[in-house]
Formats: structure tokens, C-alpha cells, sequence
């Protein structure tokens, strides 16, 4: 009985702590979902390009980068598909995440009806803009149902994390009352992007459709502080006995590392999922220098071996999962669009809990004797990329 009422006071300061970021159009909390969790690009895909040949009504579509190799051919295909049935079919990329993708392969698309927007398309005129960015990854359809997570439409991103072609990344699928804010959020970003608005969606109401609780949360370079930011902290001071990460891009910076070394202080177990290789070496090169004092505080940090990781995970006391598009890095806390989604729902907390022990047993766990930071060249690399880190 003690231990129930233990947990339920837990489970209400939580709750307490993640309504701070509430009182804004950009953090929504919304109940009766269903979530379901895609493990690997090798669930996600197929069961997104299912959903997308059944879309009846509208498509809304938002990556940061959209390949044109065989995954981005059958997207592309998926999207022309459901055009020529009728549907209506809008799709934002990001610019310079598609700079090295074709315009043929949009100007396909659009020959078909397809509304294509590129995000923030470099130009003089606001060339002090350039690096902000559209990072989301998101599609909704029919107004009920979204896809979701950090998989960018790619070959690297489709696969089960089993060699470094094919990378390990994870994603879920969301239905209920939660799509319309998802809807709403993207035609707020067509708007400010295009200058006018697209149609509105004659989509029916969104029934309830399970018993999990979502925070949806919105994060933007024009905030004065980050959203993003301040919902991971909130979430880790709610941490009372397990606190797991998994992130591909580590650059938290002092606020972040200060959370999680008072998560330590007050007797969570910490646990943390690196990439043992980077896509981005840089910013693996910058992460190091965080290492060293979350590995003497007793954080207890993993390098996944095998593949590139590519995920972004935390899952606070089994309950509380957060999955998205977001880092823990300055760029994602301050120049990128980003969306993450914090899940209350026991049964998927399981389900990540056990994603999270999947990859422990595939990656080497780093202490302190460990070669972090390897050579005065790379010391020197991280003092001279330190001003430059929000950018990376």
C-alpha cells in the first residue's frame, strides 16, 4: 500500500512538473490516444506506406530530408498514388535537408496535384536565416492518424540498425484526439512559410481512441527559451528511480547536464545510449567533453556498436516515453523545428523498456579508464568548436 501511494505521488509530481510548460499554442496535452511503437525503419515504413495507400482525405507530410533512392521512390509513389484517388496531398521538406535530392523528383509529385513546399529555400534576403531549419518528421492522415519519430525518408533510415547502410532509428504511430493538433501545428508552418494558407481539411471529428495521455511538444528558434529544452528538464526532475536516453547528438550544454547529474544526486539510475560511430563526427567529437564528469557522477553511458544510431528516446520510471525529432544538442534546442511527443501510457513504457534493454545488449559500456577524449589535437578541436556548437 505504501508503495502504491509512493508511486501515485510520483506519478502526480510529474504530471505537475511536465504542466509547466504548458500556456502555450506550442505545448498541447491531449487525452484518450493510442500509441502504437514501430521499433525499427523496418516497421515504420511498412506500416506507413500502408496507412498512406488507405488515406481517404488528406495527406500532410513533413521531413527534413527526403532521398530519392528506392524508400524515396516508393514514398514518392505512396504520395502519387493517393493524388490520383483524390486526396488531398501536401508535403513540406526542408531546403538544404533536400539539397542534394533532384527537383525533378518534387516536380513529379506536384505534375499530379501534389502541394510541395520547401522549407526556408535559401535567398539573399534572408540570408541570416539560413540555418534555421525544419527538422520535423511527421505525416498525418485523414486528420486521425500520424507517423512520427526520427526517421527521415531514406534506405539508411528503412532497415533494422544491422550494418551501418542501414541505420537504427525509431518511430511510432499515433491515432485520436492528438492528430488535430498535429494538423493544426502543420498548417501553421505552411502558412508562415507560404504566406497563405492551404485548404482547410474536411476531415471528420477525431474520436477517442485509447487511454494514453500525449503532451505534444512544438519547438521553434523563435522561442526565448527552448520548449524543447525545458520539457526534457522537466521530465528528468520528475525521474524518481530510472531515467534512459538514447540520443544520436550529444551537445546538451549545462542546463542538461546539471538535470541529469541531479537526477544521480537524488538516487535515479541513469542510463544513456551514444553512437559508437557518427554520422556527424563533429558533433561526436563535441560530445565528449560531456562525458566525463556524467561517467564520475555514476551515469551509466553505453556506445552502440554495429550500426550508425540515429533514435531519440527517454523513458522516465517505465511510464512517461519521449519520442521526436529532437536532439540533445543546441541546434535542436535553438535553431531547428522540432517535434517531440511525451506519451503517459504504461503499457508503451513497457515496450520502450524494452527497446532501451535491446540495445544495451548491443552496445560496450564506457568508464572512466576509457581513451574519451583521445589526443590534444581533438581537445583542441572541441576548445575551437566550442562558440560554433549551437550551429552544428
Amino acid at each position: 500500500m505504501h508503495s502504491l501511494r509512493r508511486s501515485k505521488k510520483h506519478y502526480l509530481r510529474l504530471r505537475g512538473l511536465l504542466s509547466r510548460i504548458k500556456g502555450t499554442p506550442d505545448v498541447v496535452r491531449v487525452h484518450h490516444n493510442r500509441v502504437f511503437l514501430l521499433p525499427h525503419g523496418g516497421d515504420f515504413f511498412p506500416a506507413l506506406f500502408q496507412a498512406l495507400a488507405a488515406a481517404t482525405l488528406s495527406i500532410c507530410a513533413e521531413f527534413y530530408r527526403i532521398k530519392p533512392d528506392n524508400t524515396g521512390q516508393a514514398f514518392a509513389s505512396a504520395l502519387l498514388a493517393a493524388a490520383n484517388r483524390g486526396v488531398k496531398v501536401s508535403l513540406i521538406y526542408d531546403a538544404i535537408g533536400c539539397f542534394d535530392t533532384p527537383s525533378s523528383y518534387f516536380l513529379q509529385l506536384q505534375a499530379a496535384g501534389v502541394r510541395c513546399l520547401p522549407f526556408n529555400k535559401p535567398a539573399f534576403s534572408r540570408i541570416h536565416w539560413l540555418d534555421i531549419r525544419d527538422h520535423r518528421k511527421m505525416v498525418i492522415i485523414d486528420g486521425t492518424t500520424a507517423f512520427l519519430g526520427g526517421l527521415n525518408v531514406g534506405d539508411e533510415y528503412s532497415g533494422y540498425g544491422e550494418s551501418f547502410e542501414r541505420w537504427r532509428d525509431v518511430g511510432f504511430r499515433l491515432d485520436g484526439p492528438a492528430v488535430g493538433a498535429l494538423q493544426r501545428l502543420f498548417r501553421r508552418t505552411w502558412a508562415q512559410e507560404e504566406k497563405s494558407e492551404i485548404p482547410e481539411p474536411t476531415d471528420p471529428p477525431v474520436l477517442p481512441a485509447g487511454d494514453a495521455t500525449v503532451v505534444i511538444v512544438n519547438g521553434s528558434p523563435h522561442h526565448t527559451r527552448s520548449v524543447i529544452r525545458n520539457s526534457f528538464r522537466l521530465a528528468m526532475a520528475g525521474a524518481v528511480h530510472d531515467l534512459r536516453i538514447i540520443t544520436p547528438y550529444f551537445v546538451p550544454g549545462p542546463r542538461i547536464v546539471r538535470s541529469l547529474l541531479r537526477a544521480v544526486k537524488r538516487g535515479v539510475r541513469v542510463r544513456m545510449i551514444l553512437p559508437s560511430i557518427s554520422d556527424v563526427p563533429l558533433v561526436q567529437m563535441m560530445s565528449r567533453a560531456y562525458l566525463q564528469p556524467l561517467l564520475a557522477a555514476g551515469v551509466e553511458i553505453f556506445e552502440r556498436q554495429g550500426t550508425i544510431l540515429h533514435a531519440k528516446v527517454m523513458l522516465i520510471d517505465d511510464r512517461w516515453a519521449t519520442l521526436g525529432s529532437a536532439n540533445l544538442d543546441f541546434r535542436s534546442f535553438h535553431r531547428n523545428y522540432e517535434i517531440n511527443v511525451i506519451i503517459d501510457d504504461r503499457d508503451f513504457g513497457v515496450q520502450v523498456a524494452a527497446l532501451f534493454n535491446e540495445e544495451v545488449e548491443k552496445s560496450r559500456r564506457l568508464s572512466l579508464s576509457d581513451p574519451i577524449r583521445e589526443s590534444r589535437l581533438e581537445r583542441f578541436l572541441e576548445w575551437l568548436l566550442t562558440p560554433l556548437s549551437r550551429f552544428l
